[in-house]
């Protein structure tokens, strides 16, 4: 049986999940039926394939022995992905009972972390109770899945797209047994680079770890508990205020999340005087049209959200200033980056050091804010058009909210997990989202 060691995020993913903060990433479709028999036909199918698709048959194993991952040495105490022997679709894909609300069932299911000894994944039919719709929630471990992977492994599952074809990368040359002599200047400034580099980001997260002006509603003590919800927004709003302010996309919709919060916290009562919380958003280092990726490859960039500024286009200025100065200084520098400080621990060190870290992400950011990747075409399941997508990200131990974003048919889609004791108000959130898009559009409008 051939394995496939972790590279070191992934193993870091893998042993910072605990009971209480399963690290698996979410999405849920909604689907249209125009057939009495859809909601069964769906399970079935995604049942079928999913045994055709070979990802979906890689579970992760504990290894003590030795191993190397990117001709890097990982030591004793690592992982790796391996085919499963004992493989059965139905262990991993569920039917459901009617139910009223997709959110509310999914925030249940988000909250059961996946079982660690057979493939970790899991896709729950939900049929809809007016009988107009249905919904699945695919789970997926982070550390079996990054974004992109997850999209890859679940495209398997869902009605096959004809997508034009593209012309294969020239193969790499093939390295002999011994390195290129020409090369080893190089590699040597690599190497007090990378070292260099883990100097600059330990520093920045140290000091990034001294100054934090969160609000306590952002904080929560670990219950276990997961509640959903999700917000869609017209792309053509979003470009409206992006066009009369400049700036990105993304710009706008970090800015709406500011907004969204700052209403959310005046609601609540609480004071936003002074209140910046530090968002991580995660930025991938994969390369462009990657064949079968594998391997979480990330970085980030780590932000201050001006919660504090009332004035919405202001905000917006101030989200389009900071992710410039993220940009000029590249993701692999900054606090933002810590992600890539994995690639310097041994193997043992993930193993044993795994809840020393998951405890410490609330020094370290508030609130993740993540984009996550959709095709720009139509998806479907058996027939039945995709017509949402709520992607869900995992919450840090210590934080109660983590947002979501992806774009699909000409929407946005926001999707929102807290800790559902310390947020059972995340519909408010959710509506509040909404508010500051119409806010912005209020203020750029002619």
């Amino acid at each position: 049986m051939t394995s496939d060691p972790l590279a070191p995020l992934d193993l870091a993913f893998w042993n910072i999940e605990s009971a209480d903060h399963p690290m698996h990433l979410g999405a849920l479709g909604v689907f249209a039926v125009p057939a009495p028999t859809a909601v069964e036909d769906a399970a079935d199918l995604l049942a079928s394939r999913a045994a055709a698709v070979p990802g979906l048959r890689m579970r992760i194993r504990d290894q003590w022995r030795p191993a190397r991952v990117l001709s890097r040495p990982l030591g004793f105490g690592g992982a790796a992905r391996e085919t499963a022997p004992c493989f059965d679709p139905l262990d991993h894909v569920r039917l459901h009972a009617p139910v009223a609300d997709f959110h509310a069932a999914s925030g249940r299911l988000m909250q059961r972390p996946l079982e660690r000894n057979r493939p970790p994944w899991e896709a729950h039919v939900l049929p809809g109770a007016d009988g107009d719709s249905f919904a699945v929630l695919f789970k997926f471990h982070h550390a079996l899945a990054d974004g992109l992977r997850a999209l890859t492994l679940a495209a398997g599952l869902l009605d096959p797209v004809d997508l034009p074809e593209r012309r294969p990368r020239p193969a790499a040359p093939p390295h002999g047994l011994l390195p290129d002599v020409r090369r080893l200047p190089g590699a040597l400034r690599g190497a007090l680079s990378d070292v260099g580099r883990a100097l600059d980001i330990g520093a920045s997260v140290a000091r990034t770890s001294l100054v934090s002006r969160s609000t306590p509603a952002l904080v929560a003590e670990p219950t276990g508990t997961r509640r959903t919800a999700g917000v869609v927004v017209d792309i053509d709003d979003v470009h409206l205020v992006r066009k009369a302010v400049g700036g990105t996309v993304n710009d706008v919709l970090i800015a709406v999340v500011a907004g969204a919060l700052r209403r959310w916290l005046e609601e609540r009562g609480d004071s936003t005087k002074g209140v910046a919380p530090r968002a991580l958003i995660p930025v991938s280092r994969r390369r462009p049209r990657t064949a079968n990726p594998q391997g979480n490859r990330l970085s980030g960039y780590l932000m201050e959200l001006p919660v504090d500024v009332a004035d919405p286009l202001r905000r917006l200025a101030a989200v389009r200033t900071a992710m410039d100065r993220n940009k000029d200084a590249g993701p692999n520098r900054g606090a933002g980056a810590v992600a890539l400080l994995a690639d310097h621990v041994p193997a043992l060190g993930h193993r044993l050091g795994g809840p020393l870290v998951s405890g410490a992400a609330r020094l370290w950011f508030d609130i993740l804010v993540t984009s996550v990747p959709l095709p720009g075409f139509g998806l479907r399941l058996g027939g039945h058009p995709l017509t949402e997508v709520y992607p869900f990200a995992p919450l840090a131990r210590g934080q109660s909210l983590a947002v979501a974003v992806s774009t699909y048919r000409g929407r946005v889609h926001y999707g929102l997990v807290a800790d559902a004791r310390a947020v059972p108000d995340l519909g408010r959130l959710a509506r509040a989202l909404s508010e500051e898009v119409e806010t912005l559009i209020t203020v750029c409008g002619p």
